[in-house]
């Protein structure tokens, strides 16, 4: 349950309806997701927000847009974020993401928990060899 009123097209502000014109283009869908209708109570924060995700996960650059949503969906898992698990795994699927793929990754971020524990339960000191400065 939301903790804030989800805000519908009807109630929103022009500023807010601003960001969910730019959304519906960038994302070429008329989808609107809930995350974003929250944070539409704060029309600053929702713009900066946008702003932000759209430079990051929209752009070009040199990971690809799957790469990009199955590293969220990674980070999402590991902060234990349910919303950014589904909305990403959508997003990976929709961008092409196979069963296999989606298998290989929970592999990965099952196996790099279990690592991280350990390391950090064991104080395993840092090999020189790792130390870039």
């Amino acid at each position: 349950m939301a903790t804030v009123k989800l805000i519908s097209d009807t109630e929103a502000s022009p500023r807010v309806a601003a960001v969910f014109a730019d959304i519906r283009q960038t994302r070429n869908s008329d989808f609107i997701n809930n995350f974003w209708r929250a944070l539409a109570i704060d029309p600053q924060g929702l713009e900066r927000t946008w702003t932000e995700v759209k430079a990051v996960m929209a752009a070009p650059g040199s990971i690809d847009p799957l790469t990009r949503e199955m590293i969220y969906i990674a980070v999402s898992i590991a902060n234990g974020c349910s919303y950014c698990v589904h909305s990403h795994t959508a997003a990976a699927r929709a961008k092409g993401m196979t069963g296999e793929q989606h298998g290989e990754l929970l592999a990965i971020v099952g196996l790099a928990g279990k690592t991280n524990h350990l390391a950090t339960a064991l104080q395993v000191p840092v090999d020189p060899a790792f130390d870039i400065s």
